[in-house]
């Protein structure tokens, strides 16, 4: 079943990183019967809450972006947190979905489903081959559960839910909170904040030697629309650029970018995490879809961002 540009679509979590951008990619595309909820006024947590928001609203399509989310650190002290409560979120949106009949649902994961040792760059069926990274274990299997509840609904029932697995995202929205942010989110803050201090040196976290694949997200953003326009299969698809760079490569694009001239210095006692993911593309690149900003360019467009929004950017 094809959607349609008047279709009613409901992005949960339409002000964060992903869900705005997938907004804005909508918009660009002709859709603009868009609905979106904040916290406050639909905690996706809450069963009843949800189920009285479809009742009264009924869309047709749905984007399920919304999650309890952060890095490393985040992720290794409140592992029952992350699992609960994305567990909740997705259990309580894709039932309504089944239950309402929306015609197509988009669920996203998180490349941390994958094993951690899995085999490089991963296939999508390299899902469930082996161990998870410890770090993000509870996370990884919150939205291991809600990619495998999408494709048991359209096997037991036809529903058209589809799934995505975005590569490490970053860009407008972002989460800049030191703590709890990502590592390409975090290196902006700490350089950008080195910069005005005229500090001499910046910390970053582990070895700097683990290699990442970082997607722009409106380049994500543009592949979920596609998705949603041209794929119905069971199997979730990658989305990611096929490209990868050591976090030590990073940190030197990041700092030329933000202008920083001081010392970087690698706290080797803080978690390198996985030692390698990168995202085998060749399915969505064999259906139609390929990235096309580069990671120079995106960071520079983050940084023009975060330049100008500093003062509301999530964790400032």
């Amino acid at each position: 079943m094809q959607i349609d540009k008047n279709d009613k679509i409901y992005v949960a979590g339409h002000r964060g990183l992903v869900g705005s951008a997938i907004v804005r990619s909508l918009k660009r595309q002709g859709y603009n019967n868009i609905i979106g909820r904040t916290h406050k006024e639909l905690d996706l947590k809450d069963q009843a809450q949800v189920r009285e928001f479809f009742e009264k609203e009924r869309p047709d399509v749905v984007v399920l972006a919304a999650a309890k989310v952060g890095g490393i650190n985040a992720n290794n002290q409140a592992p029952a947190d992350f699992a609960y409560e994305n567990m909740q979120i997705q259990c309580n949106v894709i039932k309504d979905c089944h239950d309402f009949k929306v015609k197509k649902l988009l669920f996203l994961g998180s490349s941390c489903i994958y094993p951690k040792m899995a085999p490089q760059p991963i296939p999508e069926n390299a899902l469930l081959t082996g161990l998870l990274e410890p770090t993000n274990e509870g996370y990884a299997i919150a939205k291991i559960s809600g990619l495998l509840m999408c494709r048991y609904f359209k096997r037991q029932y036809g529903d058209n839910f589809i799934s995505c697995m975005p590569t490490n995202l970053y860009g407008p929205y972002d989460n800049y909170e030191l703590q709890g942010s990502h590592v390409l989110p975090a290196m902006i803050r700490k350089f950008h904040e080195a910069k005005l201090n005229g500090a001499p040196s910046v910390e970053l976290w582990g070895t700097g030697t683990p290699l990442r694949e970082f997607l722009y997200v409106d380049d994500m953003a543009d592949a979920c629309v596609f998705l949603l326009e041209n794929y119905d299969g069971e199997e979730h698809v990658n989305i990611g650029t096929g490209k990868e760079v050591t976090i030590k490569e990073l940190a030197e694009l990041v700092k030329q970018t933000v202008g920083f001239e001081g010392e970087i210095i690698w706290n080797k006692d803080m978690p390198d995490g996985t030692p390698r993911k990168l995202c085998d593309v060749s399915k969505l690149n064999s259906l139609g879809f390929k990235a096309k900003v580069d990671l120079p360019e995106g960071i520079k467009l983050a940084y023009e961002w975060f330049k100008e929004n500093v003062s509301q950017a999530r964790g400032m």
